[in-house]
């Protein structure tokens, strides 16, 4: 009984601790922001180690608006790096006010972090050699690479045990060691977000050696991770992304971060799906 009477002390402490996420805010006129640096083009560090994409660039806009919602004359709202290993846990020890950075929304992430309404919607999908084929079942046999420690590890796995598919398995730390390797020779194909993919497929000029393959095995919503417990700061956040969709900051954002590309269908549908009722 001493155990759960203590269990339950430290949930409330913990729940205590979270929801002073706004009030924390106030008092001081800082808002931290993580974000990942190895993401493009959803979210990265340019040449001079400056926060860039899409997501930071739509946490930027929402930095303003918690400033105006809350009334602070000067928010000073810091951005900083953050790896796959430790984002959601520098949330959970309340380090990063808010995860900005192609976080895939999952029921196993909820059982450190809260989540926003969606943001992006995103996709696993390959990119391989002019030559293995077009179909992921051509990828048996083959060396295949990923980044450790996503869904995108996850999905890859769980798709080749389900299609009775084997293959050499390649984890890598980040995605600029798994493409070097993919143009290397090293490997038959990587797996990635398809919007990162799409990104290094064309900035790389890949196209006359690689495609990218039109499965995708996953369709997955991306979102802004936030404290856990904190329905206060959570609904704040969700009411300035939604009236952030409905006055098109989100769609202005995203054509800024991704000059020239179009929403896909799926993309398109979050739009307009995603925002919240007031």
């Amino acid at each position: 009984m001493r155990l759960l009477a203590l269990t339950f002390a430290a949930m409330l402490a913990a729940s205590a601790s979270a929801a002073q996420t706004i009030e924390r805010i106030r008092d001081s006129g800082q808002l931290t922001i993580g974000f990942r640096t190895d993401a493009p083009p959803l979210s990265f560090a340019d040449a001079e180690g400056r926060p860039s994409g899409y997501t930071p660039m739509l946490c930027d806009r929402l930095a303003q608006a918690i400033a105006d919602r809350l009334d602070l004359p000067e928010l000073n709202a810091s951005f900083v790096p953050v790896s796959t290993t430790d984002r959601f846990e520098r949330i959970a020890r309340g380090e990063i006010d808010i995860l900005c950075g192609a976080a895939t929304v999952t029921l196993e992430r909820q059982k450190i972090v809260d989540f926003s309404i969606p943001v992006y919607v995103d996709g696993t999908s390959v990119i391989s050699r002019r030559g293995v084929g077009a179909r992921l079942s051509d990828l048996a046999g083959q060396t295949i690479g990923f980044r450790t420690d996503t869904t995108t590890e996850q999905a890859v796995r769980n798709s080749f045990q389900a299609a009775g598919l084997e293959a050499r398995f390649e984890p890598f730390a980040d995605h600029k060691a798994g493409f070097k390797a993919l143009n290397d020779g090293a490997l038959d194909a990587y797996f990635a977000d398809q919007s990162i993919l799409i990104f290094n497929y064309v900035s790389g000029r890949m196209a006359e050696r690689f495609q990218i393959l039109d499965e995708i095995l996953t369709l997955e919503k991306q979102a802004l991770a936030l404290p856990r417990g904190d329905s206060d700061f959570r609904l704040l956040i969700d009411t300035l992304l939604s009236e952030m969709y409905a006055d098109g900051t989100v769609g202005r954002v995203f054509h800024e971060a991704l000059p020239g590309v179009e929403p896909g269908a799926a993309l398109k549908a979050m739009f307009l799906i995603a925002p919240t009722l007031p």
